[in-house]
């Protein structure tokens, strides 16, 4: 039963072992094969500034189990020398065929103080933009900004396709962003024993805008917790899920992948 893992950081699993690793690395395909064994047979590989991006968007050209979204993370956009400007190289890359969102973008309270939380709003501004302008996803990063989070994007206008990745809001703001119509994205936290207010959220979740995640090496899932996480452990946080949520896990599986595809597309486009 294939299921996407829609939001991973490949780069960063295998960087630690192997520091300056390529998209191409022997290492790299190790991760993606390890995942399609246990049925994780698509993952979206995330970028969180210019050169991660870059890389997202390399091994989506070199592996087709690999879509690529490219961003600014709201905790590096108050860091950059020239904010437009890297701005504009994400954008450049938005046009790509394998890019399917923008992201991470969004806002995040928790490492940001607040001197850098107008650079950081600018960007997520810029990101909204971009996803419009380009059709593509908006793919969010929410860390105790939730009531900024959906101002900014009532404000903008949301694009057709937003994703909560990573979702760490209760059942009321679930019932928000379904109201609204965001796909809210599960990762292995859901399964931590000081999470209920995570699982409430879960329930809450309609499960046609339900996706599952690693954010990979974060998040780890029980009992793994403590473990450096991977695409491959994504089948933990899914039968957790389908358990929580009462429903049959081959079902389960459809239900995300038809979400996950709904989402972001096609695999199986080319680059002309």
């Amino acid at each position: 039963m294939a299921v996407p893992d829609n939001h991973t950081h490949l780069d960063i699993v295998v960087g630690e072992r192997a520091p300056e690793v390529g998209p191409g690395d022997a290492a790299v395909i190790a991760e993606l094969d390890a995942a399609s064994a246990v049925g994780i047979d698509r993952v979206v590989q995330v970028g969180i500034d210019v050169a991660t991006s870059r890389w997202a968007v390399g091994l989506a050209e070199l592996d087709s189990r690999v879509l690529a979204a490219v961003a600014l993370h709201p905790n590096d956009a108050p860091r950059q020398g020239d904010l437009e400007g890297a701005l504009g190289e994400i954008e450049a890359l938005v046009k790509h065929p394998r890019v399917a969102a923008l992201g991470e973008t969004g806002m995040d309270f928790f490492r940001t103080g607040d001197e850098g939380r107008a650079a950081q709003e600018a960007s997520f501004r810029a990101h909204i933009g971009m996803a419009k302008a380009h059709g593509k996803a908006l793919m969010i990063h929410d860390r105790e900004a939730h009531e900024d989070v959906l101002r900014v994007l009532d404000e903008e206008g949301a694009p057709e396709t937003v994703v909560m990745h990573c979702f760490s809001g209760d059942a009321e703001h679930a019932r928000e962003c379904a109201r609204r119509g965001y796909y809210m994205s599960f990762a292995g936290n859901v399964t931590f024993k000081n999470a209920p207010k995570l699982r409430e959220a879960a329930l809450a979740c309609p499960r046609e805008l339900m996706l599952v995640e690693t954010d990979a090496p974060f998040m780890t899932p029980m009992p793994f917790r403590g473990r450096w996480n991977g695409p491959y452990l994504v089948p933990v946080t899914v039968r957790f899920l389908a358990e929580l949520v009462g429903e049959d896990l081959e079902r389960f599986c459809t239900d995300v992948s038809a979400n996950t595809e709904r989402v972001y597309g096609s695999w199986s486009v080319e680059v002309s």
